[in-house]
């Protein structure tokens, strides 16, 4: 059937579709398959995850809000019926959060002796001791403030834990009683492990919660507590820098950074016991409407609970270690630099994170910085750490006088100021740093060598869909291309020239970039594939991706599904598209994955008359990565690299029944069930890739 341009009701919730993801990965905290330490760390991933959702996504809808105009968006809502649903959706995900930590996973942690020790719980002994710890390490850190003319509601820190206090009696000065504020500070420990010999099990924690709750008398001498109730309060944390005005971003965001944790609220946590009056109290201070109020069992950050994974010595109750193989050739060549270069120039080499290890980008980055052939590295920097060997490789290149030209985005969000520290360190050292394009994330991940090779410049680049961050390629499966193809090389370089320069758009001859070829490319190839479908010539389309929300594309994906076109999409987070609708996606497949790794990299593919053209790519089909950002997607062109991504990225996700989940029409998912032999596709290629 055609496709109306402007009929909305093809198009999913974004934010709904998010929130679907969530209750997959809560469902791994669920399964009793996973490890129990590992299903408290998906618990705890989903909290992290929502705090995000509320610092951006539902801090974007609050905006939109405030607007004046009710038009409905893509998806067919107005900005108020999106607010209400995603609200309600995300109740029950909290509600649901919150029964699987208090009456699934706790109670099996206590089998297992490891036990959040209740203050009611607490044996004489052990309140002797969190008394202890209460007065020498806690209380000292403490600032209660009593809530009065002279003493207003003090300014609170994004997502930081507090106490409201009710009190009673007169005080040092005869002030009545009434409610003061206790604010934990960001130094003191949110989890404390009692020793075993105190606790009378090997694994017993406190909570800072607990702590502050047993002992707040102590901070009121002579008074009553009628109650002590925990809650956090979220905010608003996107930044805001008026692109038109600056003249220097990094020092722009250096200024806007310290507000980031002052913005409007959005989300009030609060104790479930917390009485009405004081939550009352609590939105009017903030500005917040009952709705925006979430009850919580337990902490009101379960995200710090994430340290009980980390640290307890349980190898038992974790996924079994994995140990990244270095794949052939790198395994064998020595530190030599004419080893590494002879070695790219024979072939192209691919490395799938984390199941191949990471290393040979290090080493690879290290030969150049030590080569003496080596006249220049250039390389963007996205995300890559506080404590990255990346950089220092790039800081001990400039040192040794190599050109070093680094690219660093500034705006990454979360990131911004490891970002800055970087620049500033690189600076120091007299590598070129530039900030990209103001306006236009650098999103890219590419590595690109230049090599003086008998008396001419030879290139030798690094492309992938992940970032250089070398704890991300234990956890996030990514593609990487260690290439010298000298006209993906080259067209590498006409991409650094455009982010440090200036000038017009220059041609790239293999290389597709965003905002330029990217999305119009993909367009063309998704028709020329429906073409061929309508002209009863084979014709396939596989697309892997973490979110896939842009309509145009959507769109044309539907019309060849229409025509006859198969297409397999592997998403595993938001996805707008509705599959297997009659008559719209009858020829679609949606399947999201959601294991041990989380699924990161970007793949298209495309039939094209057997000619099967392959891209890696940094971009997810959204469009900010097609239109606000600096992407790049990168052909691969050895036919044996090309089949090895085919089979790793679709032919094991589509035989997957273990991880992988069906997206249905509605925007529902359940779990892909099959009397096939059991087939987990991380667990499969952690065999045999490493």
């Amino acid at each position: 059937m055609p496709v109306a341009p402007d009929d909305s009701s093809l198009l999913l919730n974004r934010e709904l579709s998010l929130l679907k993801f969530n209750h997959r990965v809560l469902t791994m905290a669920e399964r009793p398959d996973v490890p129990l330490l590992e299903r408290l760390r998906y618990l705890c991933i989903v909290s992290s995850n929502l705090d995000e959702f509320f610092e951006i996504r539902i801090s974007s809808l609050k905006e939109q809000l405030a607007q004046p105009s009710s038009a409905g968006g893509e998806d067919g809502y107005t900005a108020a019926e999106a607010f209400e649903r995603v609200q309600r959706a995300t109740h029950a995900l909290v509600s649901r959060q919150n029964a699987v930590l208090n009456d699934v996973l706790l109670p099996l942690l206590a089998q297992e002796g490891i036990v959040l020790l209740e203050e009611e719980d607490w044996t004489d002994t052990q309140r002797e001791w969190a008394y202890a710890q209460f007065r020498r390490d806690v209380m000292p850190m403490l600032t209660p403030i009593g809530l009065d003319p002279a003493h207003p509601f003090p300014r609170v820190y994004n997502k930081s834990l507090n106490f409201i206090v009710s009190v009673e009696g007169p005080d040092a000065f005869d002030r009545t009683g009434g409610i003061a504020i206790v604010q934990a500070p960001r130094a003191l420990p949110r989890v404390m492990h009692m020793p075993a010999d105190i606790a009378g099990i090997p694994h017993g924690y406190v909570v800072l919660t607990s702590l502050i709750n047993a002992f707040v008398n102590d901070l009121f001498p002579e008074m009553v507590v009628k109650g002590c109730y925990q809650w956090r309060v979220t905010r608003n944390s996107d930044l805001f820098v008026d692109e038109e005005e600056i003249t220097n971003l990094r020092q722009a965001l250096q200024g806007e950074l310290p507000q980031r944790n002052f913005g409007a609220a959005v989300r009030l946590e609060i104790n479930e016991s917390m009485p009405p009056d004081l939550e009352r109290f609590l939105l009017q201070e903030f500005s917040l409407t009952p709705r925006d109020t979430y009850r919580v069992q337990g902490p009101v950050n379960l995200s710090r609970l994430m340290q009980l994974c980390n640290v307890i010595d349980r190898p038992d109750l974790l996924f079994p270690e994995f140990r990244a193989r270095v794949p052939a050739p790198f395994d064998t060549l020595s530190d030599h630099p004419d080893e590494w270069f002879a070695a790219i120039s024979k072939q192209d080499h691919l490395l799938h994170h984390p199941y191949q290890s990471f290393q040979p980008v290090l080493d690879f980055l290290r030969a150049a910085a030590s080569d003496a052939k080596v006249v220049a590295i250039k390389q963007t920097i996205y995300r890559t750490g506080e404590d990255s060997e990346l950089m220092n490789l790039l800081l001990a290149a400039a040192r040794a006088g190599k050109e070093v030209t680094v690219v660093v985005e500034l705006m990454a969000r979360f990131d911004e100021e490891t970002n800055i520290q970087w620049a500033a360190k690189l600076e120091e050292v007299g590598a070129h740093v530039s900030y990209g394009v103001v306006g236009h994330k650098t999103h890219a991940k590419m590595l690109l060598v230049l090599r003086r090779e008998e008396g001419r410049i030879k290139r030798y680049g690094h492309v992938g869909t992940g970032n250089y961050h070398p704890r991300t390629a234990r956890l996030y499966t990514d593609f990487g291309l260690i290439t010298a193809n000298q006209t993906i090389c080259e067209d590498m370089d006409k991409v650094f020239w455009q982010l440090t320069g200036l000038g017009a758009r220059r041609p790239l001859k293999l290389l597709l970039q965003s905002p330029f070829t990217l999305h119009d490319t993909m367009v063309q190839l998704i028709r020329a594939e429906a073409r061929a479908a309508a002209e009863g010539r084979p014709a396939r389309i596989k697309a892997k991706m973490n979110s896939l929300l842009e309509p145009t594309v959507i769109k044309e994906l539907y019309a060849a599904s229409e025509a006859g076109v198969k297409i397999d999409l592997v998403v595993r987070g938001a996805c707008a598209l509705r599959p297997g609708l009659p008559g719209l996606s009858s020829n679609i497949r949606l399947r999201s994955i959601v294991g041990r790794f989380l699924e990161h990299s970007r793949v298209f593919y495309f039939y094209a008359g057997g000619e099967e053209k392959l891209f890696l790519s940094s971009a997810d089909w959204m469009d900010r990565n097609f239109f606000r950002r600096v992407e790049l997607a990168v052909p691969v062109l050895d036919k044996s690299l090309k089949r090895r991504i085919i089979t790793e990225s679709f032919t094991l996700a589509l035989r997957d029944n273990q991880l992988a989940w069906r997206g249905l029409p509605d925007g529902q998912y359940e779990p892909v069930r099959s009397r096939a032999a059991p087939l987990n596709i991380q667990s499969h290629l952690m065999r045999h890739l490493a």
